[in-house]
């Protein structure tokens, strides 16, 4: 049995090699891609030629796979020449390997791996592989095939679709039923299904892939995310700026965006003049043109802008998923413009909103990733410039007390990051917050201020985002909260449930209250978002209709309440009776939570 995470990852690498003998006996024309191990599992890429597989075949394919591991084979590791290796691919027909086997350099080792079978040294099936895996099949643990998907080969939308067989696998039997109840209940809240059974948002095919439309009650949560996000960086001295979403091309070939992310823009022509105009991809090269509109001295440093703006981006149609990955999307941006004995407190600033966010959206348990550059050609600015900047991004860290951990090549093109990861409800991990320092783009368009010796200077920019992309956050916090969205943002966060009509005079007075309802925290100045189910339907279908929309506090008024001066309340947490004059006290304390 496996024993370690590196042993687990063989175990599943092992298993995309069984997967595909499997399919081999069973579809014997088929050609075979890549089939790694990845997190909790792993897959194969295939094309099956003219055969249709579907999820509906995994049963058979999983038990000609456990047939195979039944006969206790061997995972036998051989070295051979690039022409062996060559001759093997073209004589089997296997195209894709032979493309592999093209561009390995030459020198390069070239190593294959059998399955055989120990009882009679036959040989089930052959791949071309780096490995590593397990040497007998008796150690794989518990597996079981998920699904059926299209992808690329190489991930070129201009190349062949293959199919794509995943599976998961775990060390036993218990950690696999742990992660397929997981499973189901990530289902349950795909962001998708609540969007539209909480009537949050939707999709147009006349609009456009990607491009997702908000109803009123999706409108009231994105604006209480942003407002939330725009408050806490306003009270640390950050000031709104507005910037058109059109610009010029020569903006983006200045900034360096054009060269790294071109073929991701949405270009403009006018029909005037035949100018070339691209809608934004992102902000920072508009704020940089803030900053530069005018002379700046040091003792106005740092100067901080934010903006909630929409940006374009042209993402391929296979990558787009409800709002995960969208080619509208929204950014809470920010960019401080600071000296460079500055770059710490500013950093310990945007840590502490950090923070303070993800505290009030039940999503605390953060990690942060420090992405630097790698050794690729891929970054622009001086090295020097960059060793200095992960430094202090690494000292940013240990300075903050934050749980972290260093990546190579995860870095922005001009300059190093700290990339926040959010744990949700489920455990899974999402890239959230980030923290960018950038030396290059200050360079490029020339920014300067005027230091205490009278001297030009250059400043560092810190480009910042609190939730990121919103339509993105909003896909992982809908699926965190399971659609039961916190009071204070919550599209309709009260629903009065009238049990007759002998009880529309104590309503109003309920109303009244209702109305009178100012929630100042963590989102100030907001009123209370209510409504009241006054149609003639028995109270038992009122209530399931409140909590099939997930209605945080639903307040039930009867003949006995109005006697009584009280309202019935009932929330996830219980019912419980609240007197009318006390109502006002009991839903504030209730938006603090």
């Amino acid at each position: 049995m496996v024993s370690s995470s590196s042993d687990v990852e063989k175990m599943r690498h092992t298993l995309s090699h069984v997967l595909a003998a499997a399919v081999r006996e069973l579809y014997p024309t088929t050609t075979f891609g890549v089939g790694p191990a990845i997190e909790n599992g792993f897959y194969y890429d295939i094309d099956f030629g003219d055969v249709k597989v579907s999820d509906a075949d995994l049963a058979r394919i999983e038990k000609k796979m456990r047939g195979i591991i039944a006969r206790k084979c061997k995972m036998v590791r051989r070295e051979v020449s690039r022409e062996d290796a060559m001759k093997w691919a073209q004589e089997n027909g296997q195209k894709y390997k032979v493309e592999l086997i093209e561009e390995l350099p030459e020198g390069e080792t070239i190593s294959f791996y059998d399955l055989v079978d120990p009882k009679t040294d036959e040989v089930l099936f052959s791949d071309l592989c780096k490995g590593p895996h397990v040497e007998n099949l008796e150690e794989i643990g518990a597996f079981k095939l998920m699904r059926v998907a299209g992808a690329y080969w190489r991930g070129d939308e201009k190349r062949e679709m293959l199919t794509r067989i995943y599976g998961v696998a775990f060390e036993t039997e218990g950690e696999l039923e742990e992660y397929l109840k997981r499973q189901e209940e990530a289902k349950r809240r795909d962001h998708r299904k609540l969007g539209k059974e909480l009537d949050l948002f939707c999709f147009s095919d006349l609009v456009g892939a990607g491009l997702p439309l908000f109803t009123p009650r999706g409108t009231v949560l994105r604006e209480e995310l942003s407002e939330l996000s725009l408050g806490m960086r306003g009270r640390a001295g950050f000031k709104k700026v507005w910037t058109p979403h059109i610009t010029k091309v020569d903006l983006y070939k200045k900034s360096g965006h054009y060269a790294k992310f071109g073929e991701e823009l949405f270009m403009v022509h006018s029909q005037v003049n035949g100018e070339e105009f691209a809608l934004k991809p992102m902000n920072c090269p508009h704020h940089a043109q803030i900053f530069a509109s005018r002379p700046r001295t040091y003792k106005e440093m740092p100067v901080r802008y934010m903006e909630a703006t929409t940006d374009y981006r042209d993402e391929k149609t296979g990558e787009l998923g409800g709002l995960s990955r969208v080619r509208s999307l929204t950014q809470d941006d920010s960019h401080v413009f600071c000296r460079k004995d500055q770059i710490k407190s500013e950093i310990q600033t945007l840590v502490g909103i950090v923070r303070r966010l993800y505290a009030t959206v039940g999503m605390d348990k953060l990690k942060a990733r420090l992405s630097y550059r790698d050794s690729s050609d891929k970054y622009l600015g001086d090295p020097e410039l960059w060793k200095m900047a992960q430094e202090q991004i690494k000292q940013a860290a240990i300075d903050n007390g934050l749980d972290y951990f260093e990546q190579e090549g995860e870095a922005a093109f001009y300059g190093p990051k700290i990339d926040f990861m959010a744990e949700d409800a489920l455990g899974r991990e999402h890239q959230v917050a980030t923290v960018q320092l950038d030396f290059v783009q200050p360079e490029r368009f020339g920014l300067e201020f005027v230091n205490e010796k009278g001297e030009k200077e250059r400043p560092v920019m810190i480009h910042h985002a609190t939730l990121g992309s919103i339509e993105r956050f909003m896909s992982v916090f809908i699926e965190h909260t399971g659609g039961w969205f916190p009071l204070w943002c919550a599209p309709e966060q009260v629903r009065v449930l009238t049990v007759n009509d002998k009880v529309e005079g104590y309503v109003d007075e309920v109303e009244k209250v209702l109305r009178g309802v100012v929630l100042e925290e963590p989102v100030r100045g907001n009123e209370l978002r209510y409504e009241v189910d006054r149609s003639d339907d028995s109270l038992g279908k009122k209530i399931k209709r409140a909590t099939e929309m997930k209605i945080p506090v639903v307040l039930i008024v009867g003949e006995k309440d109005a006697a009584e001066s009280v309202v019935s309340v009932r929330t996830r947490d219980g019912e419980e009776k609240v007197k009318l004059d006390e109502l006002k006290g009991w839903l504030m304390e209730k938006s603090r939570k």
